[in-house]
């Protein structure tokens, strides 16, 4: 079967551009690209969907949002805000949660391109396997080459527009102000090795620790979930301070600690990475990377919405915010 991807290839024209040729797009392209693009077509005997018309010209107003745990308040204020740009365009939304299953995420998204949504916004980090990602990414390809638009928050590895927290940046600086305080022997709740946004910040941390000559840190692997870091907090040994890869994992540490009467942070300093709003009235306010999730969500539904011909990637950095669950070392 010839494929729109064909006849982008046959014309010399980019995969947007020939589908808003072929699949009556309202966007106007230049008469010479329309010309090689109907000759590239006439040429492979292309025949359009009328699926891909409808995406094409935007006669859905419906948006399919993918997240990997509604529960995790990372994740809901990621879907929050782009629900909120939604809003502004007058789109209506759909939630879907993957709860952490690869496989799920790839059925989503077959899903909601066979329900001719107009665009597709995943959230959440990749795992460590080419094969998978590799088939999230075809999936994408097939759901875009209908006419649909598609954006992530996460790793710039899906061949879509991405809004990349800086993660390893984020850790790295949380690393150097913790030993500006004079830490020297630290913990890391580093989560799943597979799941990349922990190995991310894991490495970064550890890396920056290296770079100050400092000891190499315990790292104590397990679920990147509040029980996570509850039974990741109980392995710990000889740090006086431990970092979280996350903030929910932070949680799960100070409930450990508090359940065994370890003071916090007078026995032992904590830190998490996100900043997520359900912690900042917490005791003891919980030192972390602030990421502006929010934002981050809304901006990736922008960019999902404004059809380009190039793949826009926008980092976004982390900023450290100390705060009371860690204290300055004699």
């Amino acid at each position: 079967m010839v494929t729109l991807e064909d006849v982008a290839r046959q014309a010399g024209v980019s995969l947007a551009t020939a589908s808003r040729v072929l699949n009556g797009s309202t966007r106007q392209v230049g008469a010479t690209l329309r010309a090689r693009v109907e000759r590239a077509a006439d040429e492979l005997g292309y025949r359009a969907n009328i699926a891909a018309q409808t995406l094409a010209k935007g006669a859905s107003n419906v948006i399919g949002i993918v997240v990997h745990d509604l529960t995790d308040p990372y994740f809901a204020a990621l879907a929050d805000g782009a629900m909120r740009a939604a809003a502004t365009h007058g789109l209506l939304v759909m939630v879907g949660t993957t709860h952490r299953d690869p496989e799920q995420e790839i059925a989503y998204v077959s899903t909601l391109n066979a329900q001719r949504v107009r665009a597709v916004l995943l959230a959440g980090s990749r795992v460590a396997d080419p094969a998978v990602t590799g088939r999230l990414r075809d999936e994408l390809a097939r759901y875009r080459e209908g006419g649909g638009r598609a954006a992530c928050v996460g790793q710039d590895l899906l061949g879509v527009d991405t809004v990349a927290p800086a993660n390893r940046r984020g850790a790295a600086q949380l690393a150097r102000a913790l030993a500006e305080l004079g830490h020297t022997r630290f913990a890391v709740l580093a989560g799943p090795p597979h799941l990349v946004t922990a190995a991310d910040r894991c490495a970064g941390f550890a890396a920056a620790l290296a770079e100050l000559g400092l000891p190499e840190p315990q790292i104590i692997h397990g679920p990147f979930d509040r029980d996570g870091g509850y039974a990741a907090a109980q392995q710990v040994r000889d740090a006086t301070c431990v970092f979280a890869v996350n903030d929910v994992m932070a949680v799960g540490a100070l409930a450990a600690y508090r359940e065994r009467g370890v003071r916090v942070p007078d026995d032992v300093s904590v830190a998490g990475f996100d900043d997520i709003v359900t912690l900042r009235d917490h005791v003891p306010a919980l030192t972390t990377v602030r990421l502006p999730l929010q934002d981050m969500g809304a901006r990736a539904l922008e960019l999902a919405l404004n059809e380009t011909d190039q793949v826009v990637v926008e980092e976004v950095a982390g900023e450290v915010v100390l705060r009371e669950s860690v204290r300055r070392i004699a």
